[in-house]
């Protein structure tokens, strides 16, 4: 009887291991990401009882956003995928978690993957942050980019139900957010804080285009009937060692941040280019112009930036910004209302970039 019992559970250990055995050959997580700081000194920066003068700092996050986070996929057969991503911001310069201090801040999903692309669940970018990166001379990076004018590039939402599909060189992504900010969702109130959009972009040979739209929906039951709507084009051309990019985003604000909020009507436009020295060396340039309808308060940015890399996972950059406002634009490099209102802003970022 011992013989017996030995034998059989031999014989279900085995068969577990086994089994564990083939699940972890069609599964797998990665750990990844990026630890950015840099240098900063910049001007007229405001400050308490309307103090303001030029800061010394630290900053976290300059060319990228720090962040840290896992992914993975299991083959479900018949070419089909359970996929996830967790994704968290952090401030390496205090060690803070980011984006509100949530643990899984950038991204937070799960979903299917196939040939027809993937359907995905949870906190996760908007088309703009998916699609405009590609055109952007500064990657929409955190600052001294075109984030630093529109933060809706930078747009992330939560409850959100996803496609994103890749097609040869076409891409086309489309969300949709039952409440956009850890808010929505109310009973009966389907608008309040909806958010949802999409894009197309195509890339053939040193040439990409794309598109995208978005739109959120107030906060609040109060505010559920007025809209920030959102559309934008660009364009991107690599030949040689340059590459040269320019775009445009139309924006109109019903006033969704609050009761007493003026409606805006914008437009930006921008364009840059880029030119690889060496396969190490890169140098970027870019101009943005925000044009505010009916109003004479309209910004320019300019940036230059050049980045070396010490290796394929780290490397070192200078960001060289000037931000030109008037008539009590408040345009500055770090983003709107990080500058005195109607003052210029120059500043310098030195810093160092590691990838893992």
């Amino acid at each position: 009887m011992k013989k017996a019992l030995l034998a059989l559970t031999a014989a279900v250990a085995a068969t577990a291991a086994s089994g564990a055995a083939s699940a972890q050959s069609a599964s797998n997580v990665t750990l990844y990401g990026i630890a950015d700081a840099g240098l900063e000194v910049i001007s007229h920066v405001p400050g308490s009882n309307g103090a303001q003068g030029t800061t010394t700092r630290l900053n976290s996050g300059n060319l990228s956003g720090s962040r840290w986070g896992l992914r993975g996929n299991e083959d479900l057969g018949e070419g089909l995928k359970g996929i996830f991503v967790l994704e968290s911001g952090f401030d390496i310069d205090t060690g803070t978690s980011g984006q509100g201090s949530r643990l899984f801040g950038r991204q937070a999903y799960v979903g299917l993957q196939g040939g027809f692309g993937a359907v995905t669940l949870g906190r996760q970018q908007n088309a703009l942050y998916d699609l405009f990166g590609a055109f952007d001379p500064m990657g929409v990076g955190p600052r001294y980019s075109l984030n630093s004018v529109d933060s809706a590039f930078n747009g992330r939402a939560d409850n959100t139900i996803k496609y994103t599909g890749k097609f040869g060189g076409l891409t086309a992504t489309g969300f949709y957010s039952f409440g956009r900010d850890n808010n929505g969702e109310v009973p009966g109130e389907p608008k309040v804080a909806r958010n949802f959009g999409g894009g197309l972009s195509y890339a053939v040979g040193g040439f990409s285009v794309g598109a995208a739209y978005d739109q959120y929906q107030g906060a609040t039951v109060a505010l559920q009937d007025r809209s920030a709507k959102r559309a934008a084009v660009g364009t991107a051309y690599a030949f040689g060692g340059a590459k040269v990019f320019a775009g445009y985003r139309w924006l109109k604000d019903d006033g969704v941040s609050s009761a007493t909020a003026a409606a805006t009507r914008s437009n930006v436009y921008w364009a840059g280019a880029q030119y690889r020295f060496t396969p190490a060396f890169l140098v970027t340039g870019a101009a943005y112009y925000n044009d505010t309808r009916n109003s004479d308060a309209d910004p320019w940015m300019f940036v230059l930036s050049a980045d070396y890399s010490l290796s394929k996972r780290t490397d070192v950059y200078l960001n060289l910004g000037y931000a030109k406002n008037k008539n009590g634009s408040a345009l500055g490099l770090n983003g709107v209302g990080t500058v005195v209102a109607g003052e210029n802003q120059a500043g310098a970022t030195i810093g160092m970039r590691h990838r893992f």
